[in-house]
Formats: structure tokens, C-alpha cells, sequence
């Protein structure tokens, strides 16, 4: 079956051939569906995965966290996708808000499916390791390198956008100036005209010597463009590499930069709303709530459980 059957999973599709993913996404074909795809997989995943979180506590709390987490990532997404999408405006970015949705659900679907993956693991530990410090530690751990890989999946992406021309402003074609400018007709057949150098001089015959003809001035050379950058597909590597002639400066794309920028600021965003929507594991010596009330940090939480252990 080839990868890009439609009977193939979304998450199939993304790992397999993910090339074709991105040309969908650049030519902005099907995008609704694509990201619909993408939305409800995202929530079944993530749906399951937070069950598990929930079960440390009680079957009320696996219930709640698997409301929870599906909520939290989805939520994050609509309050730092605008962001995204106006810095792309800003530095002269051509994407649509339909393609930095669909861009942005590629990554939250690879981190929901390989934590979806990890929840065997945590269940494991579950059992046989029942700390309630450890086992955070261990499913922040897993969401963390899960939101890792997912957002090197949205960097690759926007990669193969700029290597499309949509990280960049529009340019009108502009015509190479001549590096030599024309001569007029006369000049010209003048320089191929020989010049002759001196005057006869008489030699021992008394004959004339013959005078010297100089050779024509050599026609002007014309200094090589550098040649164009060069774009081919590696489906081995699913990436764009881009080959540019030696002394050709490589310059990054503002949005490029932002997007790192962006991704810091989606970390920290994410991060503040589970301290708000917590808890998602509950502690087995308090009773159930839906949610704590606001006090402290996340890292300062997380720190404080590294020194208990």
C-alpha cells in the first residue's frame, strides 16, 4: 500500500511520507480535512494517555485527566497560534492561517501518538514502582521528549516552506544588469582595426622597414554569474537539500528565527496552563478535586520533587 493511501493512518502518513504532507500543505489542498485528521487524533491520543495519568489516583481522576490533557495542548495551540501566524505576516511570510494551523497539528500529533506509544511504559512503572514522585517525574519526562520530537517535526516543515519561497516576501523577477555596456558600431570596428606602431625606418639597403602592426585589443571578458541554488527533494533524509555555488552567503529567514522564538514562548504558555488545570495525576493522600488552587510554579514544583526523592 503505498504511504500516501488514504487508508493509512494520519500518524502513518506523517512518519512514512511525510514529503507528501508538506507539498499538501504548500499547495493548500485539502487542508480542512488534513487538520480535522489530525485534531481528532490528537485527542484520542492524548485522551488515553492522560487516563493513564488519572489512574494513580482513582478512576474519577483518570476520567478528568483524560479530559484534561487533550483540553490543555489544544487550548495552548489557540492562544499561541495567532502569535505564530502575525510574526509570519510581519517578516513578509506568504502562509495562510489554514496552513499554520495544519503546520502547528503536525507537531501536536506526533507528540500526542509517541506519548500515546509511552502509556504501556507508564502503566509498567505503575505497578511495580507505585512512588507518586518518581512516577510525575517519569510522565514529565515522557511528554517532554514526546513535545520535543514533535516540535522537530514543525522546524522540518518550516524549513520546506522556505525552500518553497512561503517564508519570504514576493519579488518581481529583476532583469540581471550588463556587466559590460555596449560600445558604439564605430569604436568597435576601430579596436578591430590594427594600429600601426611608429614610423619606416630605413635599414642597412636603404630600404624601409616594414612598420609594426599591434594586435587588436582582446574583446572583454565577462565576469561569471554565480550560479543559481540548487533544491532536491532526499527522500531518504523526507527534506529539501538546498546546494548553493562556493562564496554564496546562507541567509536564515526572519521567520525562522521567530519560530524558535515562538516555541520557547509555546513551552512556557503550556507549561503555566497545566499548573492551572492540574491536578492531572492527584496526589493518592488528598482527596479528589478538579482543580488546585493556584499557588507556586511549575519548575519550582518540579524541583521541589527531584530534592524529594
Amino acid at each position: 500500500m503505498p504511504a500516501n493511501s488514504p487508508g493509512l493512518l494520519i500518524i502513518e502518513r506523517i512518519l512514512r511520507d511525510r514529503g507528501s504532507i508538506w507539498q499538501q500543505i504548500v499547495d493548500e489542498r485539502d487542508l480542512n480535512k488534513l487538520s480535522v485528521q489530525m485534531l481528532a487524533s490528537s485527542a484520542i491520543a492524548l485522551a488515553l494517555y492522560g487516563a493513564v495519568l488519572g489512574a494513580r489516583h482513582s478512576p474519577l481522576m483518570a476520567l478528568t485527566s483524560s479530559v484534561k490533557l487533550p483540553l490543555l495542548f489544544l487550548v495552548t495551540l489557540a492562544l499561541c497560534l495567532p502569535t505564530l501566524y502575525l510574526f509570519n505576516l510581519v517578516f513578509g511570510a506568504r502562509l495562510s492561517i489554514r496552513q499554520s494551523v495544519s503546520l502547528v497539528m503536525v507537531a501536536v500529533t506526533v507528540t500526542a501518538m509517541l506519548a500515546m506509544a509511552f502509556a504501556p511504559i507508564s502503566l509498567f512503572f505503575l505497578v511495580t514502582a507505585p512512588h507518586y514522585g518518581f512516577f510525575k517525574l517519569l510522565n514529565v519526562t515522557i511528554l517532554g521528549l514526546s513535545a520535543i520530537v514533535g516540535l522537530r517535526f514543525l522546524t522540518g516543515g518550516m524549513r520546506v516552506l522556505h525552500a518553497h519561497g512561503l517564508l519570504s516576501p514576493a519579488k518581481d523577477p529583476e532583469p540581471v544588469p550588463a556587466l559590460v555596456a555596449e560600445k558604439p558600431a564605430t569604436v568597435a570596428a576601430e579596436e578591430k582595426t590594427p594600429v600601426t606602431v611608429g614610423a619606416p625606418v630605413a635599414n642597412g639597403d636603404g630600404a624601409a622597414a616594414p612598420a609594426v602592426a599591434a594586435p587588436a585589443p582582446a574583446p572583454p571578458v565577462l565576469l561569471a554569474q554565480p550560479a543559481a541554488e540548487h533544491r532536491v527533494w532526499d527522500p531518504v533524509a523526507q527534506r529539501y537539500r538546498v546546494t548553493r555555488p562556493a562564496g554564496v552567503a546562507v541567509e536564515r529567514p526572519a521567520s525562522m528565527t521567530l519560530l524558535y522564538i515562538w516555541i520557547l514562548l509555546f513551552g512556557f504558555v503550556g507549561t503555566q496552563l497545566a499548573w492551572t488545570l492540574r491536578p492531572f495525576f492527584g496526589n493518592p493522600d488528598s482527596p479528589f478535586a478538579l482543580f488546585r488552587e493556584i499557588e507556586g510554579n511549575f519548575y519550582a514544583e518540579i524541583i521541589r520533587t527531584i530534592a524529594n526523592l
